[in-house]
């Protein structure tokens, strides 16, 4: 039986989407790893970092947004890809990949750009975001207290479930997280991560203490 050329064509093209996505994910990993490590270090520079240092001591675990994207005129969305380790006894696991979006209708205009640090300090925070499909905002016993760049004193972000920090510019006064869903990203989860990348990200919050 003879194959056609445009079968084997198209046999050749499923072959390297196959083998090409794995490296897509593979590398889109070590370069969200870097840019979370960068947000750490951004946020120890930040006059918030005394505050935000204190709350991580006692910390279940961090999740890190290092580029999370705001823009659009009339039509607004948002979203960012982020990294979740939890505390363990020696220090933080082993990265793990969650996506962060949400969308809004209001008179917007313009783009921006910010880091988010969030530090979940409840296993039932922890728990939610685990398990897929977390919305911020949506009530269920979870609360959510933004520590904005430049705070001052923000000792009662020490009682949130979720203490996120912030760093961005643009044409916006600020961020919100109504509405904003988590889940896990399927494909950068679905091999470990290791690497000096992941190793770096580590003892970058090890040295926050």
């Amino acid at each position: 039986m003879k194959t056609s050329f445009p079968k084997l064509l198209a046999a050749a093209a499923l072959t390297a989407i196959a083998f090409a996505a794995p490296a897509q994910a593979a590398s889109d990993k070590v370069e969200l790893l870097r840019d979370a490590n960068k947000a750490v270090s951004d946020l120890r520079r930040d006059p918030a970092f005394a505050t935000a240092r204190a709350m991580l001591d006692n910390a279940r675990a961090i999740y890190i947004v290092p580029k999370l994207i705001k823009g659009g005129f009339i039509f607004g969305a948002e979203g960012g890809e982020g990294v979740l380790l939890r505390r363990t006894g020696g220090g933080w696991s082993e990265p793990r990949f969650y996506d962060m979006g949400s969308a809004s209708f209001g008179l917007q205009a313009g783009l921006q750009q910010a880091e988010l640090i969030f530090i979940i300090n409840s296993d039932q925070a922890l728990a939610g975001i685990e398990k897929g499909n977390f919305k911020l905002g949506a009530g269920g016993g979870v609360t959510l207290v933004n520590l904005s760049s430049g705070a001052e004193g923000a000792t009662t972000s020490r009682g949130g479930d979720i203490v996120v920090w912030t760093s961005g510019s643009g044409a916006y006064a600020g961020l919100t997280f109504n509405g904003s869903v988590i889940t896990p990203d399927k494909d950068m989860n679905a091999t470990p991560t290791t690497g000096p990348e992941a190793t770096a990200l580590r003892r970058n919050l090890s040295s926050l203490k």
